[in-house]
């Protein structure tokens, strides 16, 4: 299953185009299933309808944990790194993880929770959080993880959109010198969720908290009543894993839904042969279980590998810009995978918070979330490779389920700011705006994948329509991942952003139409225009433009409350960078806001803003550069 060098890469990339089917089979072999495939795949794009592994059975969770525990039992499956510097690590081993999953999951059971169940889960990066995800497993229910960070409002769509009937929460959550209240906001968007009937709460900074009785429940106390055996529910290769919101053009987030086989046997082997993994390694990625990075790159793609990883509940600036390095200095961490923004926030601060640290046991590092500028490439290759790591420059999304296009760790040749190839049995083609296929190297289209793997997306949870409509409808038979791409002379690729309404903000996907719909809650702003710009830091910031009619208010006041309103709506992730009030849009005859020269001022390039007299004001592109933030 796991790639050896380029020779071996070429091979089977090879088969995995020639013959998928018998390609993605041989891969299947390596896991244990309760009842073998009948079918290996079927799928059109038109529909769209993707089916892999037919009729297989299995549980995700037995693959993960009880497979290993005839050798690894003692073994250790996450190192526990709290928030507080100088607390000793946690140890949890893979016995300690099958006893405590079992134990969580026998909770769910005991408030009804069964197949096909839904379950929210809104907890910061502790074990528990895990843990969460594994027991909905266990027993076949759809676990649906909300980002920490995220408004009482924006967990109440979610829980409202799929009914859940459970929450799996905290009192709080360590951020930093922070503490974040978590029960109080979800005590606030159960208000109108009339689908929960039970929240736990696990204790974790011990707040005070309001437990209302009969519903609200104590994570500890539930726990301790229950057995440490829990059999696994046996799940159909196609049965819903997991559903993750994640932003679009349009306001509402999409429910992505993954299923049980497919996505179990891509994120191992894109574990495996993009980090190039070996058995003691200690493995570690910085992101949060809130979002697909850490569903698929902490929680089942290591474990399915019985790898060693770190759970990290701190920020890497806290208590100062060091703090990464101290980390893995003290577990000896061997793969290190983080993001582009905070790779850069790191840059900044300078050489020395590095200087103090050895950083000597690393030997693979990871960039995800967006395409990593030349720039911070060379400053994590130099300082904290030292120039013997490879870098992983990783693309995919939440809809692919595992990386797509990366280098093998020591096998691809690596190029700053390019993802370089594809991984076997993906089928990148680029495409020009009207979906013809654009041949050859030295090129630059649309991203589109012309044959399915086994970690694609299946549906948006309650409507299949908006699924076609968003990835496969643009260009027919092809799955549009919303993304540009060049193609150079060596046929590597490099992502050049998004071609949709979508801003890539520290690499979290946020929808302009989501951001504009929160503005325009404030009572004063009568209209909204959301565009990303370069930012240094976050590699997109969110520039927001609104109308606001004479105010006895100050511009500053009304910037104070659009700010409050995006926080208490979405989270802080999506409050804009830069707000200016305007008395107007440029928009065409038709009502279109021309949204490229909202983003040529954002970025400060007003010197070509291009054809302006189609517009119905033209004026009013004058008055925005004046004004230019």
């Amino acid at each position: 299953m796991q790639i050896k060098n380029l020779e071996e890469y070429n091979i089977a990339y090879e088969e995995s185009v020639k013959d998928p089917e018998r390609f993605w089979a041989s891969v299947a072999e390596h896991f244990e299933w309760q009842k073998k495939w009948d079918k290996v795949l079927e799928w059109n794009f038109t529909s769209p309808d993707i089916k892999w592994f037919i009729n297989g059975k299995l549980n995700i969770t037995e693959n993960c944990i009880d497979r290993h525990l005839a050798t690894k039992a003692r073994d250790v499956a996450f190192y526990f790194e709290e928030n507080e510097i100088g607390k000793p690590v946690r140890e949890i081993t893979y016995q300690k993880l099958h006893d405590e999953v079992c134990r969580l999951a026998n909770v769910l059971k005991s408030f009804g929770v069964k197949k096909g169940d839904r379950v929210c889960i809104y907890l910061p990066m502790i074990p528990e959080a895990v843990y969460a995800l594994l027991a909905c497993a266990r027993i076949g229910a759809v676990h649906s993880v909300v980002f920490g960070g995220f408004s009482a409002q924006s967990i109440k769509d979610r829980i409202n959109d799929s009914s859940c009937k459970v929450v799996l929460t905290s009192d709080g959550a360590y951020r930093g010198n922070k503490q974040i209240p978590m029960k109080a906001t979800v005590d606030e968007a159960l208000v109108d969720c009339p689908s929960v009937t039970n929240v736990l709460v696990y204790k974790r900074i011990n707040g005070k908290v309001n437990m209302l009785n009969g519903r609200d429940h104590d994570w500890e106390t539930e726990v301790k009543k229950q057995e440490t055996v829990c059999t696994a529910e046996i799940m159909d290769s196609e049965d819903p894993l997991f559903i993750l919101y994640t932003s679009g053009s349009t306001g509402k987030p999409k429910g992505v839904v993954h299923t049980c086989g497919g996505y179990m046997v891509y994120t191992c082997y894109s574990f495996l042969n993009v980090f190039q993994y070996e058995p003691g390694q200690i493995y570690w990625c910085t992101a949060d279980v809130g979002w697909i990075t850490g569903h698929s790159y902490i929680t089942y793609g290591p474990l399915l590998a019985g790898a060693t990883s770190v759970i990290f509940e701190g920020v890497p600036n806290y208590p100062d810009a060091g703090r990464f390095w101290n980390v893995v200095d003290k577990i000896k961490v061997n793969v290190f995978y983080t993001a582009p923004t905070a790779i850069r926030a790191l840059e900044a601060a300078g050489l020395d918070f590095v200087k103090p640290h050895s950083l000597s046991s690393l030997k693979v590092l990871g960039s995800v979330g967006e395409p990593i500028n030349e720039e911070a490439w060379q400053w994590y290759h130099k300082n904290i490779g030292k120039e013997k790591c490879p870098i992983v420059d990783t693309w995919w999304q939440t809809e692919t389920g595992g990386i797509l296009i990366s280098p093998l760790a020591n096998i691809t040749k690596t190029k700053p700011g390019f993802a370089t190839l594809p991984l076997p049995g993906v089928q990148p083609v680029l495409v020009d705006d009207k979906g013809k296929i654009i041949e050859g190297n030295g090129v630059e289209g649309n991203l589109c994948i012309k044959f399915p793997w086994p970690s694609i997306i299946r549906t948006t949870y309650g409507d299949h329509e908006r699924c076609r409509q968003t990835y496969f409808a643009t260009y027919s038979n092809l799955y549009f991942t919303g993304d540009g791409c060049k193609r150079d002379e060596d046929g590597y690729y490099r992502i050049t952003g998004r071609v949709d309404d979508v801003i890539n903000v520290s690499g979290h996907r946020i929808g302009t139409a989501e951001v504009e719909s929160a503005i325009n809650e404030c009572e004063e702003v009568v209209e909204s225009a959301v565009v990303g710009y370069p930012h240094d830091i976050k590699g997109q910031g969110i520039y927001a433009y609104c109308i606001v009619p004479k105010s006895s208010r100050s511009h500053d006041e009304i910037r104070k409350e659009i700010l409050n309103t995006v926080n208490k709506i979405i989270g802080p992730i999506a409050k804009p960078d830069k707000i200016q009030i305007v008395n107007g849009l440029p928009k065409t005859r038709s009502g279109k806001i021309m949204r490229r020269i909202l983003r040529k001022v954002a970025e400060g390039d007003v010197s070509n803003l291009g054809d302006t007299s189609t517009l119905l004001d033209p004026a009013v592109v004058e008055e925005i550069v004046k004004g230019k933030i």
